[in-house]
């Protein structure tokens, strides 16, 4: 175990990286990564962190006792996570470390993001409320991650029958969304299950509103995603597609299609967005409400 310094991987096979703080969507968040870490023959790396609150330090408001407390409640937590991520791949098959940092969780895995495969975290964490949609740690990662973010909600999908759903990915027809369509691929093709390519022509929703030239209108955007799409055909005859183009916004679509998915992929912003935005509205919207694992992704 790594106390207290920044670890050093390898970097011809970097790992899945996950926060762990206790509470059981960190370990659910565990287990997805383990199983993703499997998939893609790399190591699992888990981060826990004994940051006190403001106001406190080791010189001042704590005791020697107390420290020593947190740290061996902190060894219990990574414990418990290797247990749980050594069950979810069913034995010594992936290589897992763990590290105990006194630094902030944030920082510390954005830091670890820079040279991370994936980081991989649960949708909000026990200091969370209860009514919160996502928790600090998951939305500054998927704001700030130098590397693609996995966010676990409470549907952890890791089940027999889930495993066989298909991942969903939205396409915008911009070079923003080519990252995520590549790594919903991937795990496609580590899953062995079918993708579903999900295109969203308009940015208002078209169900109850009739669109002048729609039939003209799909087969132009039918062009467009399967431009966008070309070439991962070669590259992944593994995995069957389903193209769906469609008169609606992107996230709603999405939504839809998720509910039958055990993985949304998405990039970090849209065709409306630019180079510096850190989240798009899609990928915000589908985080906030898909209930299968999201993974979010950026260009590094």
């Amino acid at each position: 175990m790594a106390e207290s310094a920044t670890p050093a991987f390898d970097p011809s096979n970097p790992p899945i990286v996950t926060a762990v703080d206790g509470s059981a969507i960190s370990y659910q968040a565990v287990a997805w990564a383990a199983i993703d870490a499997e998939l893609r023959c790399c190591p699992l790396h888990i981060v826990t962190s004994c940051a006190l609150p403001a106001g406190y330090g080791f010189g001042g408001g704590l005791g020697e006792r107390e420290v020593e407390w947190v740290r061996d409640d902190a060894q219990r937590v990574l414990t418990e996570a290797t247990r749980i991520a050594h069950d979810a791949v069913q034995g010594d098959t992936i290589s897992i470390t763990t590290e105990l940092t006194f630094e902030l969780i944030i920082p510390t895995m954005i830091d670890r993001s820079r040279v991370a495969r994936m980081v991989a975290v649960g949708d909000r964490g026990r200091g969370a409320l209860g009514r919160a949609v996502l928790g600090s740690v998951s939305t500054a990662l998927t704001r700030h991650a130098h590397c693609p973010v996995a966010v676990v909600h409470g549907s952890s999908q890791a089940d027999a029958v889930s495993a066989r759903k298909p991942v969903v990915v939205g396409v915008d027809g911009t070079a923003n969304s080519m990252p995520a369509v590549e790594m919903a691929f991937e795990e496609a093709s580590h899953r062995k299950v079918s993708l579903i390519a999900v295109h969203a022509w308009s940015d208002i929703t078209g169900y109850d509103l009739p669109v002048p030239g729609w039939e003209e209108i799909r087969t132009s955007e039918e062009v467009q995603l399967a431009e966008s799409l070309a070439g991962f055909g070669e590259r992944f005859p593994d995995v069957p597609v389903e193209r769906v183009v469609v008169c609606d916004r992107p996230f709603r679509s999405i939504l839809e299609y998720a509910e039958g998915a055990q993985l949304v992929v998405v990039g970090s912003h849209g065709r409306g967005g630019f180079a510096g935005m850190m989240l798009g509205s899609t990928s915000t919207s589908v985080l906030h409400t898909a209930e299968c694992p999201v993974i979010v992704v950026r260009e590094r």
